[in-house]
């Protein structure tokens, strides 16, 4: 296979390939397409490789796919411009573990998030006459359908507040909270295949990637291939983008079929179409990139390949728990979400999804490009001194 390769690198035998050639004349580019082309026959070749980083996350998709539950026992919520905030409803709601009360600064972004199901409620607290020396209070409630998964169990904790303020309170049966009948509008339909599917791509590209660019980098060192393209004139930096090319290449066709078998057989949403689908394959590529770095500095870090999966699984079993990739972050306590914020493939998992359901564009996920920046950043400078060529 090695001879191969070699062969294809140069168009000469194996045997000619020590002797001195003018780098001036030989064509670089076609260097690194015979090694992508190579490395990738070699990847398709393993139904090892198919088999965990395609059809296994087929598989997570269509059992989780299959609940019917929403996103978990937490609720997002945000309170009515000149709500009362000095009541004790309020504060039941605040203090409640299951409650993620959000602010903001413009309504607008408040309406949207509501729209797309990103809240379950906006909730409304007015003072109103006093019941036995007690102020009355009036609680209103706006959802839409894209909220339809959580919001029967928010009113069930709402109207338990509610009655068990009422009973601490009250000496009769006189009502002191006004709950309202909530007001239902038309949102964005959310289905648990939109949350399912970005995290089972992100699941996917991390660990296949990384296993493949260890795993092959090392055994390319370990039994001397790379010194013996050294005699050719191919250049370092080339075998490295061949051999990258070629794995991104296959893990990007993973993503493209994911998103494809999630749309067209579970009905994935994909908000603009053909231009989310399109934008979602670009942000895979940024993740992709900053994958193949780190599977690079576990290669070279390593003295036997039985290391790298220890390394692999020590950098992505965290990051699968806590990056919203099975369930939503926001279940977490406040520190622990803190924490997952700054994980890579949180901020990949947040990206797919704001693309895909919400409709952003790449340059609304400034934010989280920006992150993954970061850590491409640290881990290539990291990279260009730790890596090992022999």
């Amino acid at each position: 296979m090695i001879g191969k390769i070699i062969s294809q690198l140069t168009n000469h035998p194996i045997k000619d390939e020590l002797q001195l050639q003018s780098t001036n004349n030989y064509s670089q580019s076609k260097a690194i397409w015979a090694i992508t082309k190579a490395s990738f026959k070699a990847i398709i070749g393993q139904p090892a490789a198919v088999f965990f980083s395609l059809l296994f996350p087929i598989i997570f998709i269509l059992i989780f796919g299959a609940f019917s539950g929403g996103r978990g026992g937490s609720y997002a919520i945000a309170m009515e411009d000149g709500s009362d905030t000095s009541n004790a409803i309020y504060g039941a709601l605040k203090g409640n573990e299951a409650m993620h009360l959000k602010r903001y600064t413009e309504s607008e972004k408040r309406e949207s998030d509501l729209q797309r199901g990103q809240l379950t409620a906006v909730v409304g607290i007015r003072k109103t006459d006093s019941v036995q020396g007690f102020a009355g209070l009036q609680v209103t409630v706006r959802s839409t359908s894209a909220s339809s998964n959580t919001f029967p169990m928010f009113m069930h904790i709402l109207e338990f507040i509610k009655l068990k303020y009422e009973a601490g309170v009250r000496r009769d049966q006189a009502e002191i909270v006004k709950l309202e009948t909530p007001v239902i509008t038309e949102g964005q339909k959310y289905r648990q295949i939109d949350f399912i599917l970005p995290g089972q791509i992100g699941f996917s590209i991390l660990f296949a990637t990384l296993f493949g660019i260890a795993f092959t980098f090392y055994t390319l060192r370990e039994q001397l291939v790379l010194k013996r393209f050294y005699a050719s004139p191919v250049k370092r930096i080339n075998i490295l983008i061949g051999i990258g090319i070629s794995r991104l290449s296959f893990q990007l066709l993973n993503v493209i079929v994911l998103i494809l078998f999630g749309h067209f057989l579970l009905d994935f949403t994909l908000q603009r179409g053909f231009i989310t689908f399109l934008e979602m394959t670009l942000f895979s590529i940024i993740m992709l990139f900053f994958l193949m770095g780190v599977g690079l500095i576990f290669s070279s870090a390593v003295k036997s390949d039985s290391s790298i999966p220890l390394l692999i699984n020590l950098f992505g079993f965290p990051q699968m728990m806590l990056s919203g990739t099975f369930f939503p972050v926001s279940v977490f306590p406040a520190w622990l979400q803190q924490l997952s914020y700054f994980l890579p493939l949180t901020q990949f998992n947040d990206g797919m999804r704001k693309i895909s359901f919400e409709g952003l564009h790449l340059w609304d996920c400034w934010e989280q490009i920006g992150i993954l920046g970061i850590w491409i950043a640290i881990t290539y400078a990291i990279l260009a001194r730790v890596i090992r060529w022999e």
